[in-house]
């Protein structure tokens, strides 16, 4: 069973190691189909010097063929409570580099770090920790999911701790975060929800929506306060209805609004993944896992904040109630279902798990493509999308595997 809540230790260098990279000379990655943002190439290659993307292959540049796999970006999770049966909520540190590394081994390159509810002092304290982490680059920000939150919609979040969006409570943890907060998520049709959202705007944070039990007409208030981001879409929040549609129907049609999706198989119908496809298009949608401790570590029973989780054949509820409590879902398998099963295209997929989420960050200038000058991060797929290699900033995490 995972350690109860209750954060021990404080944060510094990572101890995980990478394969090392080929003794830091340039390395050319040949034969292999590159998924570019200007459309895929066939029989391509990448070559890779220090840590970047180079724009061309120096003569003294190691070849490695990879013919017959796929070169695609790192991919970016933006919500991610924990991973090898470690939680960012409630872990030290060493247990949250070890939840990291377990998502890097599954492709998943940056990562923002997801709490759930506690008491306003416990997560200001966690958001001392996680944020020297991310000053540390392990981590890409934090993402808050709760307090702010319905009781109507709680999901898998402990109603008694859970209080309305008050902006001089979101300020708490924007302030702890220390500039490294980068998205809180809100019930915004609750009291202070519309004065929050305009607050967390105007520190350029992300004011999410979701865990909502709002109108249509709340929800489009709250878009045109500022909001950016629905968490996981159909998920805690009312299903779409043909007389009153509710949050779904605002958070769709609207432009400015980047809806996360699980695509795990058990929180969303395929049906509804393509509903949300053919409405918003790849460049408003972002893959997340949402995932617990279980992630890439297996069945049993684990703690997500204050509540226990039991999870049998790869999902995870509540002991209490058996409601859905986050996933196991990493990356690499959100992508492979994305093509095999809901039948999108390579370059659709791609757009949802790396682009997308980069642009969302306000980091794609570093990351999110296989554009010359970025940070090479970059995941290797066989014929049949099976992760088979994964570099992280120049250093192989998975070396190539390529028979």
């Amino acid at each position: 069973m995972a350690t109860p809540p209750g954060a021990r230790g404080t944060a510094r260098p990572a101890t995980t190691h990478p394969h090392p990279a080929t003794a830091g000379h340039p390395t050319v990655l040949t034969g292999a189909t590159v998924v570019l943002p200007t459309g895929t190439v066939e029989n391509g290659s990448l070559t890779i010097h220090g840590t970047r993307i180079a724009p061309t292959a120096p003569k003294n540049a190691q070849a490695i063929d990879v013919t017959g796999h796929y070169l695609i970006p790192g991919f970016i999770d933006l919500h991610n409570h924990g991973g090898g049966g470690a939680s960012f909520t409630s872990g030290s540190v060493d247990d949250i580099l070890k939840g990291i590394h377990t998502h890097r081994l599954h492709g998943t390159t940056t990562l923002v770090a997801s709490t759930v509810t506690g008491d306003m002092d416990f997560l200001t304290r966690r958001a001392g920790l996680l944020s020297e982490l991310a000053e540390q680059g392990e981590i890409a920000g934090i993402h808050f999911e709760g307090p702010f939150i319905s009781p109507c919609r709680k999901g898998a979040h402990s109603e008694e701790l859970l209080r309305d969006p008050h902006p001089a409570d979101v300020r708490k943890l924007v302030d702890a975060a220390r500039g490294r907060a980068k998205m809180i998520t809100l019930a915004t049709e609750l009291p202070g929800g519309l004065d929050s959202v305009r607050l967390l705007t105007d520190h350029g944070v992300i004011a999410a929506i979701g865990h909502t039990d709002a109108t249509y007409e709340q929800t489009v208030e709250a878009i045109d306060a500022g909001a950016t981001v629905a968490t996981h879409l159909f998920n805690a929040m009312p299903p779409l209805g043909h007389r009153s549609p509710g949050p779904i129907a605002a958070l769709l049609e609207d432009d400015r609004i980047t809806v996360e999706l699980i695509n795990d198989g058990t929180h969303l119908h395929p049906a509804a993944l393509q509903l949300a496809f053919h409405r918003a298009g790849a460049h408003r949608v972002a893959f997340i896992t949402d995932a617990m401790d279980a992630a890439g570590f297996g069945d049993g029973r684990y703690w997500l904040g204050p509540l226990e989780v039991e999870v049998a054949d790869g999902v995870a509820r509540l002991l209490t109630d058996g409601t859905i409590a986050g996933s196991t879902l990493t990356l690499d398998r959100a992508f492979k279902r994305a093509v095999t099963v809901d039948g999108l295209s390579v370059e659709d997929a791609v757009q949802a798990l790396s682009a997308t989420p980069a642009r969302l960050l306000g980091m794609a200038d570093r990351i999110g493509s296989l554009d010359p000058g970025k940070d090479a991060d970059l995941v290797l797929l066989d014929a049949h999308y099976d992760l088979k290699g994964v570099m992280r900033r120049g250093e192989w995490v998975v070396g190539p595997q390529l028979h």
